[in-house]
């Protein structure tokens, strides 16, 4: 194994090591990353909305028979609303949130990380018309591509799209499920009802996953070419491993274990992202069983990244072009995680620090909108490229060589080239495209090096009855202002 004769520190040597090297405002990153959330709303909006630009948008949004689909999350800079990147980004912040909420109540900003997550499991929950029927995606992204301007004033076709018994997709039932079985964990100490919902949902999609198998681009044709996924065996073993974090019920561990070893998840993957879970799966089970199998592989993982994977020449992984970022940020996430189980804890955190400090500045500029130094000005997106209203929005804005006139606060970008080349240029999708998923792992990750901060510093912990006084009949009544 790489580096295994590597000797432990104390933790807290640990903690002082990695508080000490810290100048950056962790706090103020995972409020402007909420925010980016914000931004990519669907549907009504509520009346806490904190970005002043948006406003209800696709508000007619419908399944093939009628049924209601407003809601959930834009995927990009575009107006499609894709299940398989929105569940994976739901299961991730919901993972962050578990275990890192006491620095979301000391930035004051728990209120708001719930918010993010519960807006995508309502969404979910209306998709799932039936036992076997979850609409995977609105929109069609040749129409969306056709448009340039802001949600609100959309007024092209919105097609749905779902998956059945017909035609099935595994993939895309076993992420939902596992996104629902961690809001069910998220939520049960606060809106039991809420919390039962998503789990009854969860286990009705994975039994939907497994009974009848199929891949999501098969099932909804045209995704291949935007969100391709490979394989469905790590979506339903991360769904059953969710599934029993979540219930406890033994059934799902072993079913969990059977298809880790079918489907080869033992190996060591390169990467962790919406299509790739492997290390995701690696991950959860040793935090499930503490297991040598699991620990082990999720240390050849982290050794791998963090001593023998490609880097550019300031220290950034290298994965590939699309989402660099995004790919070093998920893997600092797990190593967090790792660490967090006791797993070579002082390099891992001090690795996961130097990715997403790379973010933050350290490469040279800041990749965050609206924070820190000289931060991307041109994000491609369109309804913040676009003017205020009532201007109008078109092409015009695309090819404006000026700043977006409205701040997309907190997007993490695609990022820099293996050479830590950046072209801050909307035309540019592959430097500055922003997504859900980009976000999610980084977001967590930040929460993790946040909370290192707070057990050096002696802070409380939060527990979930200590949260109870939240009103949700208010977050989440629309703000009939935004029509």
């Amino acid at each position: 194994m790489i580096a295994a004769k590597m000797v432990e520190r104390v933790v807290l040597g640990t903690l002082l090591v990695v508080v000490a090297a810290r100048c950056y405002d962790y706090d103020k990153v995972l409020r402007l990353s909420l925010m980016f959330y914000e931004s990519q709303r669907s549907g009504h909006l509520t009346a806490d909305n904190r970005i002043p630009w948006r406003a209800d948008s696709a508000t007619a949004d419908r399944g093939q028979n009628g049924e209601d689909l407003s809601g959930g999350y834009y995927d990009a800079g575009d107006f499609v609303k894709f299940g398989f990147t929105m569940a994976s980004t739901t299961t991730i912040l919901a993972w962050g949130y578990l275990n890192y909420k006491d620095v979301y109540v000391e930035a004051n900003e728990w209120q708001n990380a719930l918010s993010s997550i519960r807006w995508a499991a309502e969404y979910f929950i209306k998709c799932h018309v039936s036992d076997y029927e979850f609409y995977g995606q609105v929109g069609d992204f040749s129409l969306d591509q056709s448009f340039w301007g802001r949600p609100e004033d959309m007024n092209m076709s919105r097609p749905a799209y779902k998956i059945d018994k017909e035609r099935p997709a595994s993939d895309l039932a076993g992420e939902t499920s596992a996104a629902l079985a961690a809001v069910h964990i998220v939520f049960a100490d606060l809106d039991a009802n809420f919390s039962a919902d998503c789990l009854s949902h969860a286990k009705q999609l994975y039994k939907f996953g497994t009974q009848y198998r199929g891949l999501y681009h098969d099932a909804i044709e045209g995704t291949s070419q935007y969100y391709e996924s490979t394989d469905y065996g790590d979506e339903l073993t991360w769904a059953a491993a969710w599934l029993y974090k979540a219930t406890k019920e033994v059934q799902y561990l072993e079913e969990a274990e059977h298809m880790y070893a079918k489907y080869g998840l033992n190996e060591r993957p390169n990467e962790f992202y919406y299509n790739k879970k492997a290390a995701g799966v690696q991950m959860l089970m040793a935090e499930l069983t503490n297991e040598a199998k699991y620990t082990e592989a999720i240390r050849n993982f982290c050794d791998y990244n963090l001593y023998v994977q490609k880097k550019t020449p300031k220290g950034l992984l290298y994965i590939e072009k699309s989402g660099t970022l995004c790919h070093a940020a998920n893997i600092a996430f797990l190593c967090l995680r790792a660490a967090d189980i006791g797993i070579m804890s002082t390099q891992y955190r001090e690795f996961a620090k130097e990715q997403i400090h790379y973010s933050l500045g350290n490469g040279g500029r800041s990749y965050v909108i609206g924070f820190g130094k000289n931060y991307p000005r041109q994000p491609h997106h369109a309804a913040s490229s676009c003017p205020n209203r009532p201007a109008p929005c078109s092409w015009e804005a695309y090819r404006s060589p000026k700043p977006n006139p409205q701040i997309l606060y907190g997007a993490l970008v695609s990022g820099p080239d293996e050479n830590d080349n950046y072209m801050d240029l909307r035309e540019e999708s592959v430097y500055n495209e922003v997504t859900l998923d980009y976000n999610a792992g980084f977001q967590s990750a930040v929460a993790g090096l946040r909370q290192l901060e707070l057990a050096a510093g002696g802070k409380k912990s939060y527990r979930s009855e200590d949260l109870f006084n939240w009103n949700w009949s208010n977050i989440f009544a629309p703000n009939v202002t935004n029509a």
